[in-house]
């Protein structure tokens, strides 16, 4: 495995996570470095990882530098950074900025990929939407995958647009589906389930479903069909979902979270 050095500026939940899972991948400890002027967020940082309160000389054996801070703190971090960067992969996990925004911040154009990660990233099963600009090498954009890959999936898109479409989709889909257990579990206990009982009937059957969905060669269409007898107390579930139209309901929120997206990418870019 590659032991390009890779710096990570921030070193909160989403910087963990990816550390945790480089380390458990094999990626060798001495590669990965943190920066974070929080001495506690320093101290949760895997063992053997290199921290640091500030970047100084940090950044010149970089081959990659993680942006991990919230979304109105990267113009600034990379402002800072910027005169210390020479050609340096920069990647960021924050949702709403643009390259053209991180590029302008950094003061040069450089090689910048952005993702879109979701949270189940925190445990490894994330879904993570990339784009990387025409600077980008293919040699960093293995790097960009490797790095992302220590928490999930990953998926290349060649508009950056498209993103917007990503974060209506699996940025803010597990909230989605947070809802629909919600909903079922209360239910549950108002046919008269014990609160305990309903969780772990809804939970587990939808781990279920979603290893069944990833293992199978079906669509999720067809998948319900299987499951779905004439006459039966499925069909009589299906058919009233299908009546309150919750097709057009999730369509019109995930129209609704993509509006949402572009519209926070344009205030970032006139802040």
């Amino acid at each position: 495995m590659s032991e390009s050095i890779i710096t990570f500026i921030g070193a909160g939940n989403i910087a963990r996570a990816i550390i945790g899972g480089l380390v458990d991948a094999g990626y060798p400890r001495p590669a990965i470095r943190a920066v974070d002027p929080s001495a506690e967020q320093r101290a949760a940082l895997p063992e053997s990882i290199a921290a640091f309160d500030e970047a100084g000389s940090v950044l010149d054996e970089a081959a990659a530098i993680i942006v991990c801070v919230k979304p109105d703190l990267v113009r600034p971090v990379l402002a800072e950074l910027g005169p210390s960067l020479s050609g340096q992969l920069v990647i960021s996990v924050a949702a709403g900025v643009t390259v053209a925004t991180m590029s302008n911040a950094i003061g040069y154009a450089g090689p910048v990929v952005r993702c879109m990660p979701n949270t189940p990233a925190l445990v490894q099963a994330g879904m993570i939407g990339l784009y990387a600009n025409d600077k980008t090498s293919q040699g960093q954009r293995n790097l960009a995958e490797t790095v992302m890959q220590a928490v999930g999936e990953t998926l290349w898109f060649k508009d950056e647009s498209d993103l917007d479409a990503v974060t209506a989709v699996s940025g803010s889909g597990p909230a989605y589906f947070f809802l629909v257990m919600e909903a079922m579990e209360q239910a549950a206990i108002e046919l008269g389930l014990a609160r305990e009982t309903a969780r772990k009937l809804v939970l587990q059957t939808a781990l279920g479903a979603a290893r069944m969905a990833i293992q199978s060669d079906d669509d999720p269409a067809q998948l319900r069909r299987n499951v779905t007898s004439p006459g039966g107390t499925t069909e009589a579930a299906i058919n009233a979902l299908i009546d309150s139209d919750l097709h057009a309901a999730f369509a019109g929120a995930l129209r609704t979270a993509r509006q949402r997206s572009e519209e926070l990418a344009k205030e970032a870019d006139v802040e």
